[in-house]
């Protein structure tokens, strides 16, 4: 009994000789953070970002704070920090962070990774059911600068309807430029497959209308619907009923049906597509010269990916720094280090003009001119 006594003695000593409080993984993070924006506010940039990466490299399950931290680095213009920050956030919540997805979609968009952007915004949305109105806007400015303005009007149209109050949505629809919305017309408007379609100026017409008849618009939303839900067996069904009624073109359907293709990697399908967009609406739609330039990538063909890069960066305003990056990229593989350092002198002066520019860029710039010299 007295030995029994004397080792509770010890464990209660023991107790009380440690640290009465244990810093938790989500406390110290917490405590990082504020001290990081404590640096900011002070005017001590790097300061704050040495306390940031001693986050992001530390270990420890904290989604909420991977998320701020996301957060901390996007406004500090660390892209690729705030890219792995937003990922750890939505792994350690098994894929189920809408707030994540739709702030790395942000970002990617801000980079003009559109696919990549366009995959984490619709993953928003399909987590919160598509009621989701930040995402919503945000996925109506992805498809604004790929050139799509009827999809972007719709998706603010459904930001709108989720949050009423939301102002930029409210803002975003008023200026949409309303002859790129695709109009029913009253009477059907169904094209023989041998029509011949008129010659199109590479310079955008003043004004312009998409119209389909009744049944063409129902197959083209159907299509967008099973799209967005991943339904692409369906939604290619549905894009070529569209095409099938309009005589084989119909620059939306046929951007869209692209996309669905690519998705699936069905390249040989998606490429003719792409080239009727290219021809006929490129002004209108640059992001089609972006894809096609992918492809010719994809299949070696260098040459022909660097006229379409080329077309992609001339006929994008306000410039899509990606497509200059993906142009110096395609110069380089062909050795043209002349070329490849002009792109990549081009981009470095836009990220910066828009306040973006990547740490990478002054080192990458430096490895280009050794080559070229």
């Amino acid at each position: 009994m007295k030995v029994l006594l004397a080792l509770i003695v010890v464990l209660v000593i023991g107790c009380l000789s440690l640290p009465a409080y244990s810093q938790t993984v989500v406390e110290r993070n917490q405590q990082q953070l504020k001290t990081a924006q404590d640096l900011v506010d002070s005017g001590h940039r790097t300061e704050a970002l040495t306390e940031l990466y001693k986050v992001l490299n530390a270990n420890g399950f904290d989604p909420a704070g991977y998320y701020n931290l996301g957060n901390a680095f996007a406004r500090l213009g660390e892209t690729e920090a705030a890219i792995t920050a937003y990922r750890r956030a939505i792994e350690q919540r098994k894929g189920g962070y809408s707030r994540a997805y739709n702030n790395l979609g942000v970002v990617l968009l801000r980079e003009g990774r559109w696919d990549e952007s366009y995959d984490a915004l619709i993953t928003a949305l399909k987590i919160e059911s598509f009621r989701y109105a930040e995402a919503s806007y945000n996925l109506g400015r992805l498809y604004a600068a790929r050139g799509q303005n009827d999809l972007a009007a719709r998706e603010w149209r459904r930001a709108l309807m989720v949050d009423p109050k939301h102002t930029g949505a409210a803002e975003a629809v008023a200026r949409n430029k309303s002859e790129d919305v695709i109009v029913v017309e009253r009477t059907p408007v169904v094209k023989p497959a041998t029509a011949r379609a008129p010659k199109v100026s590479s310079a955008r017409p003043e004004v312009s209308r998409l119209a389909l008849d009744q049944a063409s618009f129902d197959f083209l939303q159907r299509a967008r619907t099973a799209s967005e839900r991943g339904k692409l067996g369906d939604a290619i069904d549905n894009y070529r009923r569209v095409l099938t009624r309009q005589g084989g073109y119909f620059a939306p359907a046929n951007l869209e049906l692209s996309y669905a293709l690519l998705s699936l990697k069905r390249h040989d399908e998606a490429l003719p597509l792409l080239l009727q967009v290219t021809q006929r609406d490129g002004a209108r739609y640059p992001v089609s010269y972006f894809h096609l330039a992918r492809l010719y990538e994809l299949k070696g063909d260098l040459k022909l990916a660097e006229a379409a890069f080329t077309q992609a960066v001339s006929a994008n305003v306000p410039a899509n720094n990606q497509f200059l990056l993906d142009l110096s990229r395609v110069r380089e593989k062909q050795g043209d280090f002349k070329g490849a350092l002009e792109a990549m002198e081009r981009y470095a002066a836009s990220a910066e003009q828009q306040g973006q520019k990547p740490a990478w860029c002054d080192e990458r710039l430096a490895q280009l001119r050794a080559k070229a010299h």
